[in-house]
C-alpha cells in the first residue's frame, strides 16, 4: 500500500457542499485535496442533478438584487419577491420537521444562509430568480411563493461547473475515480483516508479531512436496512455514486449516529425511469405539478391531499406515499383548465403518458388501474368541488373537495376540459436523512459525545436536519452552510 501526505485538508466529495468546504479551507491557506468517487464526466453528486434551487432568507427586493446583481428593472418592475424572513425559515423547519430537527443546526442554517450565498457569489456562482417554477403571472405580474426565489444558472450542472472552476482557480486539487473506504485514525485523531484504485488501496495523509459524500440513497442494502421493506424497489433519482461511504467509514471509528435514519427526501418520478439518475435528463424525471392534479393508484382511487400545501412542503414525502400504493406507482391526472401551470419536466421525451378525449377512454390507457373505479372516482370528485371559491396557483387558495374520503384542500378543479393527460410516476428517493452528528462549527462527534479530532462533515451525510420532511432547496443551502463552516474549521486547524 502506497502512502503520501496529500494535502492539510482532504476533502471526500465532489458536491456542492464538498466544494463549500474545499474553497473555504482555501481561504484559511490550507492546501486542499478533493475526492470524487466517480469518473470526472458523473462527477458532481446530488448537486448535479438538482435543479440548483437555494432557499435562503432574505427581507425585500434589496436583498435580491445583492445575491442577482444582473437583475434588471423590468423583471423588478414586474414582480413581487416579498420576503422570506429568519422566522418564517425557522417555522417552516419546524414545521415540515414536525419540531425534530436539531435548533442549534437549525439556528445556524437559517442565520447564516444570506451570507453564505453571498459569499457563495464572490466565488463565481451566479444566481438568478425561478420565474415559471415558483411564481406564476397573475395580473402582468409575478408573484413568488413558498420561499424559494433563487436558483443557480445552469440548475445543478451549472452550480457544479462554476464550483469546479472556482476550486481549480483557488488552488484546490480535484482526484476523480478515487472512492474513499476507509478513514486512517491513530491515536484519538483521524489523519488520511485510504482510497480504492484498479491496483489495490492507497493511503492519503492529511492534517483534518471533511466527509461532504452524500447519504447512502444509491446503496440498495441500507435503504431497506434504514428505509424499510420496499425501498430497494425505489428509482435513485441522483448519483449511483453515493452509496454510503462517507457514514459507513465514520461509524466504523466510533461516530454518533444521528436524526431520521428510516426517513428520506423522496418524490414523484417518472415511473419507467431507470434505476440512477441520467446526467442527460437531470431532474426531468420529476413531476412536480400534482399540485393541480388528482393522483390516482392501481385501485382507481385518490389517496393523499394534493393541495395540501405548496409543492415546497409535500414535494419531498409524496415519493414515500407513492411507493406504499399497490404496485408501487401512481398516474397524475390533468384537464386542460391546468395545463399552462405544468413545469417543463411534463414535455420530456423520457415520459410515460396517456391522453384522451374522455374519462372512459382515459381509464383504458392507465396501465394497471382500476378502470371502472377510475370513472367513478372521477364522477365523484367533480361533484365534490368547491367551485364557488376562486383559483389562484399563486396561494393557498382553499378551493376544497367537501364529502371525500380524502378531501383536497387547495387547487381543486373539476376534471372536465379534455383532452385529460395522465403522467405515471413512482418514488424517486434524492437523499437520506440519517447521517453522523455534528457540532455547529462541523466537527463529528462520537458515540461518547466528543470530538473526533480532524473529522468534520457537510451535506447530506449529516444528521438531524430534516425528519419526516424537507423544505425545498434546503439541502443545498445546509450543504453550502455546513461544508463553508466546516472547510474554515478545518483549514484553520490544518495550519496549526
Amino acid at each position: 500500500m502506497t502512502s503520501d501526505v496529500a494535502a492539510d485538508v482532504i476533502v471526500v466529495g465532489a458536491g456542492n457542499a464538498a466544494f463549500c468546504a474545499a474553497l473555504a479551507a482555501r481561504e484559511q491557506g490550507a492546501s486542499v485535496l478533493m475526492l470524487e468517487a466517480a469518473p470526472e464526466d458523473e462527477s458532481g453528486g446530488n448537486s448535479r442533478f438538482t435543479a440548483g434551487s437555494i432557499r435562503v432568507v432574505y427581507n425585500g427586493v434589496d436583498d435580491i438584487k445583492a445575491l442577482v446583481p444582473d437583475l434588471t428593472e423590468e423583471e423588478i418592475a414586474t414582480t413581487d419577491f416579498g420576503a422570506y424572513t429568519q422566522d418564517q425559515f425557522f417555522d417552516d423547519m419546524a414545521r415540515v420537521t414536525q419540531d425534530r430537527a436539531d435548533p442549534d443546526l437549525v439556528e445556524v442554517l437559517v442565520t447564516r444562509s444570506f451570507d453564505t450565498l453571498k459569499w457563495m457569489t464572490t466565488k463565481g456562482i451566479r444566481l438568478i430568480p425561478i420565474y415559471g417554477r415558483q411564481a406564476f403571472k397573475i395580473d402582468g405580474k409575478f408573484k413568488f411563493w413558498g420561499g424559494l426565489t433563487v436558483e443557480a444558472v445552469g440548475g445543478g450542472p451549472g452550480l457544479v461547473k462554476m464550483l469546479t472552476d472556482a476550486a481549480i482557480k483557488n488552488g484546490v486539487k480535484i482526484r476523480y475515480d478515487s472512492r474513499a473506504v476507509e478513514l486512517i485514525y491513530e491515536h484519538g485523531r483521524v489523519n488520511g483516508v485510504r482510497i480504492r484504485k484498479d491496483d489495490g488501496l492507497h493511503e492519503l495523509r492529511s492534517r483534518s479531512v471533511i466527509l461532504a459524500c452524500g447519504g447512502f440513497e444509491a446503496n440498495a442494502e441500507m435503504r431497506t436496512r434504514y428505509l424499510g421493506a420496499g425501498w430497494d424497489l425505489a428509482k435513485v433519482r441522483g448519483s449511483r455514486w453515493n452509496a454510503g461511504d462517507g457514514i459507513r467509514m465514520a461509524l466504523e471509528i466510533g461516530a454518533s449516529p444521528a436524526g431520521n435514519w428510516s426517513g428520506c427526501h423522496a418524490v414523484q418520478w417518472e415511473r419507467n425511469a431507470p434505476e440512477f439518475g441520467d446526467l442527460a435528463v437531470g431532474d426531468q424525471f420529476q413531476k412536480h405539478s400534482y399540485p393541480f392534479s388528482i393522483m390516482i393508484n392501481a385501485n382507481g382511487r385518490r389517496f393523499v391531499d394534493e393541495g395540501a400545501d405548496f409543492r415546497n412542503y409535500t414535494y419531498a414525502k409524496y415519493g414515500r406515499v407513492v411507493l406504499e400504493q399497490p404496485g408501487q406507482f401512481a398516474w397524475q391526472v390533468f384537464d386542460q383548465k391546468v395545463k399552462h401551470l405544468q413545469r417543463d419536466e411534463y414535455r420530456i421525451k423520457q415520459i410515460t403518458k396517456a391522453t384522451a378525449n374522455t374519462i372512459e377512454e382515459l381509464a383504458g390507457k392507465l396501465d394497471g388501474v382500476n378502470a371502472p373505479e377510475f370513472v367513478k372516482t372521477v364522477a365523484e370528485w367533480n361533484q365534490a368541488v368547491r367551485t364557488d371559491i376562486p383559483f389562484n396557483p399563486n396561494i393557498k387558495d382553499g378551493r376544497c373537495t367537501e364529502g371525500l374520503a380524502i378531501n383536497k384542500s387547495n387547487w381543486a378543479n373539476t376534471l372536465d376540459a379534455p383532452p385529460y393527460e395522465a403522467y405515471a410516476v413512482t418514488c424517486g428517493v434524492t437523499f437520506t436523512f440519517g447521517g453522523l452528528r455534528i457540532t455547529t462549527d462541523g466537527e463529528v462527534l462520537n458515540t461518547d459525545y466528543r470530538l473526533i479530532r480532524g473529522l468534520y462533515a457537510a451535506g447530506e451525510l449529516v444528521g438531524g436536519l430534516f425528519y419526516f420532511n424537507y423544505p425545498g432547496g434546503t439541502g443545498l443551502m445546509a450543504g453550502s452552510v455546513f461544508g463553508r463552516i466546516a472547510g474554515t474549521r478545518a483549514g484553520s486547524a490544518g495550519r496549526n
